[in-house]
């Protein structure tokens, strides 16, 4: 108690000190004002016979102005505002799709492709036949990009997410039949994480159920991936291990069955893996996390699926490597973990379908929190150097198909442009054209006398046709005015009026352009 009475007084104290002192400080500043405010608005008070009012309206303007002053220097101090505002003003706003990834202004393409693997534009009937099957490599953000798919595109029917539940109810309009085959839609229907020879394999019997092949509607299976650095991909895993995570529910199915304990061995004998250091991670020579992306998007049926004695170990990774790139290059759409924006771009240019809030570019994940050294960085790209190719590979082929999209879209709209400057052309001298005739029908006898041309439209069409061409060749315009001072008064007049009514809208349209 008596501590707390001790507090109290000395609280009080303090209160009653720094009371006085603001007291204090705020005598003194009005002295000092009053005295300044003296010095310069002394002499016209006196000019002016100003009141007492007036001054003290004054001085509370100087007050004011002043505080603003100090508050300002306090928050911004120098001319860091002025250069900030300076700068807002005069740089250009920047390109979404190239900051949020800190990509390079000029990127250097490594290999030559067609207009056709760089022209990614399916046409998706999402009220038909067609369907998106999503292949989902582990730890590459395919978690993320799947619920983008079932919570955050714009459809006539969108998919309907309850609370609680991790599978979405994505329908087509009209119909109770989806149209995207996905975790979040579907569940895992091929197996948990099932790769390209399972997916292709599987799906259409699952959409389509049992029957016979023959009965079965066509189709088109668009198929979708993500890709990821292998670095941080495997890294990824390997904390997903460290954590319990088996996957045991993978199927692993290929040409008919699953691989045997022989073809596959397992990498740990209890429950899990977890706990498990990354040394002991790299050294088992069975760990599906190397590679896997190759694995995943090859065709394991070129290489008898699991068993390795079918061909030598280096023929094995040749097939493996060319076969992913192929079916990457001809799947619909790909993305890449690291360019999140330019995913998003790609997928709404290639499918036709926005999506409603942009995707967010994650830097910091838990890979990303593992500090290795160079030689574990070394080590970590050749278990995974056909991951390492591919994935330069798929980045080549991303960043191309994202500039080439964006020239043709802005060739497009260039087009367009210049397609609307004709047709506003057109229609300007149409109804300038109609307007003069009008006016020369209601006034025959002027025309005439102004014209002995007996025909009413000639120096009309005459002055038209000389004002577009002297809007399309510059050269003839002093030739034209040498003809144009040969001719009579009441036509000087009539062919200046028509020749600034177009120049003025020619004028007009390229300030609009």
């Amino acid at each position: 108690m008596h501590d707390l009475r001790r507090r109290w007084d000395l609280g009080s104290l303090c209160r009653a000190l720094l009371t006085r002192g603001l007291a204090a400080v705020g005598h003194s500043l009005k002295h000092v004002l009053s005295a300044i405010f003296s010095k310069i608005f002394g002499p016209l008070a006196s000019v002016g016979n100003m009141d007492e009012k007036s001054n003290k309206l004054l001085l509370a303007l100087v007050m004011l102005f002043l505080f603003a002053v100090i508050v300002l220097q306090y928050v911004c101090p120098g001319t860091e505002c002025q250069l900030l505002r300076l700068q807002a003003f005069s740089s250009p706003v920047p390109d979404p799709y190239r900051s949020e990834d800190e990509s390079s202004a000029r990127f250097v393409p490594r290999y030559n492709f067609s207009r056709g693997d760089l022209l990614r534009k399916v046409d998706f009937d999402i009220k038909g036949d067609d369907l998106i099957v999503f292949l989902h490599i582990q730890k590459t953000g395919g978690t993320t990009f799947g619920r983008h798919l079932v919570r955050n595109i714009q459809l006539e029917q969108p998919c309907e997410c309850r609370v609680g539940q991790k599978k979405c109810t994505c329908h087509r309009p009209g119909k109770r039949e989806t149209w995207l085959f996905s975790r979040f839609s579907t569940g895992w229907s091929c197996g948990l994480h099932a790769d390209w020879t399972e997916l292709t394999s599987c799906v259409p019997a699952v959409v389509d159920g049992k029957r016979d092949a023959r009965l079965r509607p066509s189709r088109n299976f668009h198929y979708i991936t993500i890709l990821r650095d292998p670095v941080s991909r495997y890294l990824s895993e390997w904390r997903h291990v460290q954590r319990g995570a088996t996957w045991k529910a993978s199927l692993h199915v290929c040409d008919g069955r699953p691989p045997t304990s022989e073809e596959l061995p397992s990498c740990y004998t209890g429950d899990d893996w977890s706990g498990c250091p990354l040394k002991e991670f790299m050294d088992c020579p069975y760990n599906l996390a190397n590679n896997r992306q190759v694995r995943m998007l090859s065709d394991l049926t070129l290489v008898g699926c699991y068993n390795l004695s079918v061909m030598p170990e280096k023929q094995r990774n040749k097939v493996l490597l060319e076969s992913a790139k192929s079916n990457l290059k001809h799947m619909a759409f790909f993305g890449l973990t690291e360019f999140q924006r330019k995913t998003q771009y790609l997928f709404e240019k290639t499918f036709n379908m926005n999506f409603i809030s942009p995707f967010t570019q994650y830097n910091t994940t838990r890979a990303s929190s593992v500090e290795i050294n160079e030689e574990i960085q070394k080590r970590i790209e050749g278990l995974n150097f056909l991951d390492m190719e591919l994935y330069s590979y798929a980045k080549d082929l991303f960043l191309q198909r994202y500039q080439f999209m964006r020239q043709k879209e802005h060739q497009d709209a260039r087009r367009k442009r210049q397609e609307q400057r004709k047709f506003l052309k057109g229609r300007f001298l149409q109804t300038h054209f109609q307007s003069q005739s009008q006016g020369q029908n209601q006034n025959p006898g002027q025309n005439l006398s102004q014209n002995p041309n007996p025909n009413p439209n000639h120096n009309l069409t005459q002055n038209l046709s000389q004002n577009l061409t002297q809007s399309s060749n510059p050269n003839m315009i002093q030739k034209e005015n040498r003809a144009s001072q040969r001719q009579g008064s009441g036509q000087e007049q009539s062919d200046s009026s028509t020749s600034n009514g177009t120049n003025d809208y020619i004028g007009s349209v390229e300030t609009w352009r």
